[in-house]
């Protein structure tokens, strides 16, 4: 399991670029003027984790499979894009097909690059595209919720479930306010109600502080803004260098940990952004090790063992019998699958075991 991030923000912040280095290809035309990109190109990368290194060197693996992520680069959105300007009914469709809105910022001066708006403001662009995707929201929730107030007074069951979570929807967009502020400490039903409505403003948001080189490291003023705002919103954010990142991604590897050190980095930015979006998402990360292959797979937070199971095949989550796990520090500390079984590290789990960020685990079920 992966998940799939739209990179999204207003022309010339950076998406594209962006877009290249994260994905290392060359598949999105960067270019100075707006609507550059207009089909969102799409991206598959492997998710970067040291720990499978580590596990599979102890395993004696011969690949290492990582759990994969999409990056879908989506055209730039303009002030008028709920009511089509710009493209912008293409373009807020294709944004209703990911899992979370990677929302890239301008936070740099260029006065070779135009600016849209014709100021750097990071803080006031999030909100124009904030904006329009409220009202894009807003305009689809008003046309459905008149069939669901209908059907509802009929008194029909999923009618009456559905109606007072449109209701709440509603009225956050029409205060001015996002439907995934929402989403916090809502009861499970009714989350899954507002979910399956796949309203825009209810998808998690990273915000990604697009600086000059020169700020790669520290940040700026304008990142500090975006950050504040997204303490505010619950929103995760992090800083990333377009420019730099370009550079790294067509550097040879064994040059990058040099370069990064010259720009005083500890890691690239897609290191960042992933571990930042699997915080945005809940995520966590158990792995499966053999003579074949160290795999890595992707799983909610709190997701149970039989469930885990299912995203290697469904056979195993139907006739789940039980998990052998072992905690990753175990594994590594004593030195594999063996000698974590002889100190007792290796527990066979059951239905109701919560798997942790980390695991090893081999599962037993019925074919």
């Amino acid at each position: 399991m992966g998940f799939r991030c739209g990179i999204v923000g207003l022309p010339n912040v950076g998406k594209s670029t962006l877009f290249n280095a994260l994905t290392k290809t060359a598949a999105a035309q960067a270019a100075n003027y707006p609507f550059c990109t207009i089909e969102p190109n799409t991206g598959d990368v492997g998710v970067p984790d040291p720990r499978m290194q580590v596990i599979a060197k102890i395993g004696k693996s011969a690949q290492i499979v990582p759990t994969r992520i999409t990056f879908v680069d989506i055209a730039g959105l303009v002030r008028g894009a709920s009511k089509g300007e710009g493209l912008g009914n293409q373009f807020l469709a294709n944004i209703r097909e990911v899992d979370a809105i990677v929302h890239v910022l301008r936070c740099f001066v260029d006065d070779d690059i135009t600016h849209v708006e014709g100021k750097i403001d990071p803080v006031a662009d999030a909100d124009t595209v904030e904006t329009e995707l409220m009202l894009s929201d807003l305009e689809s929730l008003e046309r459905r919720i008149v069939g669901i107030r209908k059907r509802a007074s009929t008194k029909d069951k999923e009618s009456l479930a559905m109606l007072p979570v449109m209701e709440a929807a509603l009225a956050k967009l029409t205060a001015g306010e996002p439907v995934r502020v929402l989403l916090k400490g809502m009861p499970a039903d009714e989350l899954a109600i507002l979910q399956g409505l796949n309203l825009l403003t209810s998808k998690p948001v990273l915000y990604v502080c697009n600086v000059a080189e020169a700020d790669a490291a520290t940040g700026n003023d304008y990142s500090k803004a975006v950050a504040a705002m997204a303490e505010r919103q619950g929103a995760g954010s992090v800083i990333i260098s377009a420019a730099i990142e370009s550079e790294i991604a067509q550097l040879p590897e064994a040059e990058v940990p040099e370069y990064m050190e010259a720009v005083g980095l500890t890691e690239p930015g897609l290191d960042r952004l992933i571990r930042a979006g699997y915080d945005l998402l809940n995520l966590i990360t158990y792995f499966t090790v053999g003579p074949k292959e160290t795999r890595a797979w992707t799983i909610d937070k709190g997701t149970k063992a039989p469930q885990a199971a299912g995203v290697i095949h469904t056979d195993f989550e139907k006739g789940f019998i039980r998990a052998q796990t072992i905690a990753y520090n175990d594994f590594v500390t004593l030195g594999g699958e063996v000698a974590a079984k002889e100190a007792g590290k290796a527990r066979d789990e059951g239905k109701e075991y919560v798997v942790q960020d980390g695991d090893i685990l081999m599962f037993k079920f019925n074919n």
